[in-house]
């Protein structure tokens, strides 16, 4: 039985892999990296992602959603796009959404009307959330409570929160989204991974963004979803096999793949 780890969390439309897509995918597939999950950004990135997921069958598999940071003056046309596309086509997810409060805080309000929407039509549709939370954590876990969907479940993407945010994460039923964070020096989330049982964690690159060490600044590639892995393996001190075997148990479960 090879190997096999799953990326929960890839752009792999972004433009920074025009060059080379398919040689990454390649690559990564052959290192042990077997299904790539491709949220959505907003209408601008659809083609690129039903595309893949046409081009590997079963391989690239499509999220639906609208990217907290692309909810602009438009975010109801947008919405209403992303519904279609949900009533239309078969998606994994619905994400990338949620709330950021990083980049921009111009469209708070709307970025929120937009998450309970999605939030909403997840607990419809019996479909899992990718939630993005950069500067927010703290608000979409007090949001999702308030909405109390209950079977509401999914993953909060790139977390780097501490250990309280995590442990009411677990309880709320998510998983955690672990990624490059990881193996930055003092992040401190290596602090956190290690109190968490594997159960509740599931693996991502987000790339082409947040590379793990030693790339870190670089374009984040496919296959070092695997440095990620045995980050993890290391701190939980236990076998690559072993953090492949649980985390991608966990995706298949959350994700229905």
């Amino acid at each position: 039985m090879t190997m096999q780890l799953i990326d929960t969390h890839i752009h792999l439309y972004a433009e920074e892999y025009d060059t080379d897509r398919k040689l990454l995918i390649e690559k990564a597939l052959a290192d042990g990296v077997s299904q790539f999950l491709l949220p959505n950004i907003d209408t601008t990135s659809e083609n690129g992602l039903h595309q893949l997921a046409q081009d590997y069958p079963g391989i690239c598999i499509p999220m639906m959603g609208l990217h907290p940071c692309y909810v602009k003056e438009n975010y109801k046309d947008e919405l209403d796009n992303v519904y279609r596309q949900l009533k239309e086509n078969k998606y994994c997810g619905i994400g990338e959404i949620g709330m950021d409060k990083y980049w921009s805080q111009d469209f708070i309000s709307q970025q929120e009307i937009a998450l309970k929407q999605q939030l909403q039509w997840a607990h419809e549709m019996n479909l899992p959330v990718a939630l993005h939370t950069r500067n927010a954590t703290a608000e979409v876990i007090s949001l999702i409570k308030s909405l109390q969907l209950n079977g509401l479940k999914g993953v909060f993407h790139c977390f780097s929160g501490d250990l309280k945010e995590a442990e009411e994460i677990i309880e709320m039923g998510f998983y955690l989204g672990i990624g490059g964070v990881l193996t930055f020096k003092n992040s401190g989330l290596d602090k956190v991974v290690e109190k968490i049982s594997t159960d509740h964690l599931v693996l991502e690159t987000d790339g082409p963004y947040l590379a793990p060490a030693p790339h870190r600044g670089k374009r984040n590639d496919p296959a070092y979803l695997k440095l990620v892995a045995e980050k993890m393996a290391s701190l939980k001190n236990t076998s690559l096999e072993e953090i492949a075997a649980i985390t991608s148990r966990n995706a298949k479960e959350l994700f229905s793949l």
